[in-house]
C-alpha cells in the first residue's frame, strides 16, 4: 500500500509541476492576447486538474480517509521521510498553482472588462443621436410621464 501511495503522490507532484508550466504559458498567452492558444491551454489545464483529482481520490481511498501525514507517522522513519517530503512538495505546489490561477483569472477578467468598455464606447460613437432630442424650435422635447405626478410626489 505504501508503494501505491508513493507512486500516486509522485504523479501528483509531477502533474502539479506541469500545471504550473501550463498556467505560466496561459499567462503569457493572455498578455499577448492569443485567444486560440488560450482556449487550447484551458482544455489541457482542465483535463490535468481532472487527472490530479482522480489521483488525490485514489490516495484518500487507499488510506481509508486517513491523512498522508498521519499514515507516514505510523511508518518507520526511513519509509516515512519520502512520503512526508512528497506531501510537503505537493502542498507547496498546490498553493503556488492556486496563486497562478488567481493571477490568470484576474488578468482575463480585466481584459474582458477592458474589451467590454471599448466595445461600448465604440458602439456609443457609432450610434446616431436620438432624433427627437430637440424639438423643431430648438428646445428640449417634453417627455410625458404615464404615471400620475401628484401621487408619486412630483409637481
Amino acid at each position: 500500500m505504501r508503494q501505491i501511495i508513493l507512486e500516486s503522490l509522485t504523479r501528483q507532484s509531477r502533474g502539479l509541476a506541469l500545471l504550473r508550466d501550463l498556467l505560466e504559458e496561459e499567462y503569457r498567452s493572455l498578455l499577448s492576447r492569443k485567444t486560440d492558444e488560450i482556449a487550447s491551454l484551458e482544455f489541457s489545464i482542465q483535463e490535468l486538474i481532472r487527472q490530479l483529482a482522480v489521483e488525490k481520490s485514489l490516495v484518500n481511498k487507499s488510506l481509508g480517509g486517513c491523512k498522508v501525514v498521519d499514515y507516514a507517522s505510523m511508518l518507520p522513519e526511513e519509509q516515512a521521510l519520502p512520503l512526508k517530503a512528497l506531501f510537503q512538495n505537493i502542498d507547496e505546489s498546490e498553493q503556488y498553482v492556486s496563486r497562478l490561477a488567481s493571477r490568470n483569472a484576474q488578468l482575463s477578467l480585466a481584459l474582458l472588462d477592458q474589451s467590454t468598455r471599448t466595445l461600448n464606447a465604440l458602439t456609443g460613437y457609432a450610434l446616431p443621436p436620438k432624433a427627437n432630442t430637440y424639438g423643431r424650435k430648438g428646445g428640449m422635447n417634453f417627455i410625458p410621464r404615464p404615471e400620475a405626478a401628484l401621487i408619486s410626489g412630483r409637481l
